[in-house]
């Protein structure tokens, strides 16, 4: 109900778009240097890839990092350092979100969003990589592995949305208020606290102060996500870690949970629990969620060698 005739996602505006710019370098300074960035080519648009690389770890399968909505790149600051130290990891900006990549086709299906993912993965020069995603980005990490998986060794989802379980009906409408551009900032502030289980909106930090800026300048033109069925999460075979939330908005944790202990086949596959964490969590828990990535990482990497 609150799309215009432009079926492009982009900033509102010129000054938005400046504005958001200047906020997105300025939250990638607390970054590691990236060794390589670069631009590829999809059928939907271009889309900004970094790699972040530490010496020693060159012969590892990489990690590519999939953001959550209204995110990019710099919201990886609490969990880089610690994911780099053990393989080389990728980052992107997702189409049709605000960020650095440039969408030049509507993408009107889940399917769509699956093939820009997948022409992205193909292009990466190595033969196998591992996938993670946070929030949505958990979705279309399951996606993509649905449509084609031919390169994809194992999947992370953190606290993902619409894969173990449907979004609360309160959770959908306390959301819509904050994706608007024309909503007073007081009440997109609000919401985005409610949707990270009450953690204050902070915009002396960059992150906060990114995705604050990208959802009030950039429209966003992307369909809304289909749920993955438990006969679609029956259907991944490699291995998967989910790692919930216990106080997320996103779902009903304890269900979600079952939903996946029930449904995940692979013997490497398992579900954690973080007790009293939101759906922040990438950012309340950077140290722990990076012990549980690198031991799941290095467990399915010895498997691959047997």
């Amino acid at each position: 109900m609150f799309r215009d005739d432009d079926k492009l996602g982009g900033f509102t505006d010129e000054e938005g778009k400046r504005e958001f710019i200047e906020a997105y370098h300025s939250a990638m300074e607390d970054l590691p240097k990236s060794t390589e960035e670069f631009l590829v080519e999809t059928e939907f648009g271009e889309v900004k890839v970094y790699k972040f690389l530490e010496e020693g770890t060159e012969s590892k399968t990489p990690l590519l990092l999939l953001p959550g909505k209204s995110a990019s790149t710099p919201m990886w600051e609490p969990n880089l350092k610690d994911l780099m130290k053990d393989r080389p990891v990728y980052t992107i900006d997702l189409l049709g979100e605000p960020g650095l990549s440039v969408q030049t086709k509507s993408i009107v299906t889940a399917t769509d969003q699956a093939v820009w993912l997948n022409d992205v993965i193909e292009q990466l020069p190595e033969e196998t990589i591992h996938l993670l995603g946070l929030s949505f980005g958990g979705w279309s990490a399951v996606y993509v592995t649905l449509f084609k998986s031919e390169k994809i060794a194992s999947l992370t989802l953190i606290d993902p949305v619409y894969v173990f379980g449907p979004i609360p009906l309160k959770m959908i409408i306390a959301s819509i208020p904050a994706s608007i551009p024309a909503v007073p900032k007081s009440i997109r502030e609000k919401m985005l606290s409610y949707i990270a289980g009450g953690a204050e909106t902070d915009e002396s930090e960059p992150i906060g102060k990114l995705i604050e800026t990208g959802m009030r300048t950039y429209k966003s033109k992307l369909p809304l996500p289909k749920k993955i069925t438990e006969e679609q999460l029956q259907e991944l075979t490699m291995p998967v870690l989910g790692i919930l939330a216990e106080d997320s908005t996103m779902h009903h944790s304890e269900e979600s949970m079952d939903v996946g202990i029930e449904n995940l086949k692979n013997p490497l596959s398992h579900m954690v629990m973080y007790p009293n964490a939101s759906h922040a969590i990438n950012g309340e828990y950077p140290e722990k969620l990076a012990k549980n990535i690198v031991e799941f990482l290095q467990e399915v990497d010895l498997n691959m060698k047997q």
